[in-house]
């Protein structure tokens, strides 16, 4: 599916706040090679090379739009076009980062044993990724998915997903020294018209959005839009406030 950089950019200081927030409680000092899986345009992985200058730092994505716009960063990185959920290390990583991606990704149970098993002796897998599924951002665009008017096209549309600490917990348990899972709702400030319907054209409406006929996408996005502006009115100053729900992961092998 295709990512619009710009569109993600719009935010770009709220979606950094939880990857500074997860690199902040990852203590390896002097790792030979980091992996930022779901790289995204680059941003993080900018963050993690100027963290580890010594480092070999890679980054993974499948999105070509994503990786066109990381590749103009002039930071000694190496980029892959990859799926994330496919992707396999060519020698052991000292750090496995990956921000806001592995929601994409299905079969967690599966997909956190394998990230681990590619960790070197005493590396760390650190995860960020939403847990907003229950919120009206979210809730919305899969009540619509079943409207008669979007059903036809949207009924397959992968559903991005993460599951409950505990969950992880138990999954990571078998393999890992030390586990630190905990969760973070951050009350973002957002400026601007639809502000919310505009951070969501970026993540979460993305798949839909491409999976309908282009006759039928102004209309999916305008009722969007709609439904986002009563259920997060704006402020009397013309700010919208958005409770943002995400779940964070240390784990070291």
């Amino acid at each position: 599916m295709p990512w619009n950089p710009a569109q993600y950019a719009r935010f770009a200081g709220h979606r950094l706040r939880p990857a500074l927030d997860l690199l902040a409680r990852v203590s390896v000092t002097e790792p030979r090679e980091v992996v930022d899986l779901g790289c995204g345009s680059g941003n993080v992985t900018r963050v993690l090379r100027e963290q580890w200058p010594e480092a070999a730092i890679v980054g993974v994505d499948s999105s070509e739009e994503m990786l066109a716009k990381a590749q103009g960063l002039d930071a000694g990185i190496e980029w892959v076009r990859e799926d994330i959920g496919f992707w396999r290390a060519a020698r052991p990583v000292d750090v496995l980062f990956s921000n806001a991606a592995l929601h994409w990704v299905d079969r967690h149970e599966r997909l956190i044993q394998a990230l681990m098993g590619q960790l070197a002796e005493g590396g760390v897998l650190a995860v960020q990724m939403p847990r907003q599924w229950d919120a009206p951002s979210h809730t919305v665009v899969q009540e619509m998915a079943a409207h008669p008017a979007w059903v036809e096209h949207l009924a397959r549309v992968a559903r991005p997903w993460s599951h409950s600490p505990d969950r992880y917990f138990e999954w990571l348990a078998p393999a890992a020294r030390s586990i630190d899972i905990w969760e973070t709702t951050y009350l973002q400030v957002l400026e601007g018209e639809d502000a919310v319907a505009e951070w969501v054209k970026g993540t979460l409406l993305v798949p839909y959005l491409e999976a309908l006929p282009e006759a039928l996408r102004g209309h999916f996005e305008a009722e969007y839009r709609r439904r986002m502006a009563i259920a997060y009115p704006r402020l009397a100053d013309g700010r919208t406030l958005f409770a943002y729900r995400r779940l964070f992961i240390v784990a070291q092998r």
